[in-house]
């Protein structure tokens, strides 16, 4: 009797035992293990890195590491470490912690409006892993430039500006090859067809767009902007478009963070292949980014018998046209008396 009042005893304990580790065990795997205030937050993890790295990377974010390293171990994350970008909740629990280390997240890439393919470069590069330095060599690659008919001074015709979904560990060389094939993608059968109508390519849509882009930011003026540079071509005449002779300066002087409000005569006058004041046709490459808006209104412009333009006096941001030249004197005269009066 005395005997199975011990094994009684005994088993009660164990078993108490067991339900309290037990109970230790889930807390330690089921509580919540964060440390940081905000309701998430991204960690990322680089190429190559190992466990060891990757200790160090969450630190900061985690409470009890010891409690994260047993379910981490138990799940064989240690020998299974990804790179990427992953995000991590307020009061996350460990298993939790360790799943979300296995599930890359994509960046939501968004660009427009970029001067040059620098300026993109670094845009890029500060959103994914790749540096400015490593993207400008993948988009400079000449056997890349070959194999896809771009050039050094055109290849900024290739990016398309949209949102783009994009891992952050994508390398350089991904990168780009992801955006040679969103350009194939938005150059459709029928858009190149739009493109021969002008008789342009695409490359040289997008050079004509860039310089419509920046001529002006209505939108709906563009088509119309669009359809004087084409009479213009057409005619071979240059198409003295201001916004070419500021980017040339701005190449000349090697500074695009320069403001320049203002054309000056001499600046017309400047030996550059960018200078549409005194080279007939498209300059070399886009001096912007064009956006949407620009590439479909050289893709269809209005059809309209104008040669010139300047900025309008009555309608701020828009512009003033005239098919001949003593009609274009009268509208300049109209904007330049009343800059005269602004300045008074």
């Amino acid at each position: 009797m005395k005997l199975k009042k011990i094994i009684t005893i005994t088993a009660v304990a164990v078993i108490s035992v067991l339900l309290i580790y037990g109970f230790i065990l889930i807390s330690q795997i089921f509580s919540a293990n964060t440390k940081f205030e905000e309701k998430e937050v991204y960690v990322h993890v680089p190429t190559g890195a190992n466990y060891s790295d990757v200790k160090k990377i969450l630190e900061p974010y985690i409470k009890n590491f010891d409690n994260f390293e047993l379910v981490a171990n138990k799940r064989s994350y240690p020998e299974n470490v990804k790179s990427g970008r992953f995000l991590l909740k307020k009061d996350m629990n460990n298993i939790d912690l360790v799943r979300a280390m296995r599930s890359n997240v994509p960046v939501k890439l968004a660009f427009n409006n970029q001067e040059r393919l620098e300026n993109f470069a670094g845009r890029v590069g500060s959103e994914i892993e790749a540096d400015s330095l490593s993207l400008l060599k993948a988009f400079r690659d000449p056997k890349f430039l070959s194999d896809n008919g771009f050039n050094e001074e055109n290849v900024f015709a290739m990016f398309i500006p949209n949102t783009y979904e994009v891992y952050w560990n994508t390398s350089a060389e991904k990168f780009r090859d992801k955006m040679i094939k969103e350009y194939h993608k938005f150059w459709t059968p029928e858009r190149i067809e739009q493109a021969k109508k002008q008789g342009l390519t695409p490359v040289q849509v997008s050079i004509l767009a860039s310089i419509v882009h920046k001529e002006s930011v209505k939108k709906d003026e563009r088509p119309r902007i669009a359809g004087v540079y084409l009479n213009r071509l057409r005619l071979e005449m240059p198409l003295q478009a201001d916004p070419t002779v500021i980017y040339a300066l701005k190449l000349r002087d090697n500074n695009f963070d320069q403001v320049i409000k203002r054309v000056f005569y001499n600046d017309l006058v400047m030996k550059s292949p960018y200078n549409t004041y005194i080279n007939i046709g498209l300059p070399p490459g886009p001096i912007a980014m064009a956006d949407i808006t620009a590439l479909e209104a050289v893709l269809n412009p209005e059809k309209n018998d104008y040669i010139y333009f300047c900025a309008s006096v009555d309608r701020f941001g828009y512009h003033e046209f005239a098919s001949n030249y003593a009609d274009h004197t009268k509208n300049a005269k109209k904007y330049s008396d009343w800059g005269l009066l602004v300045k008074v």
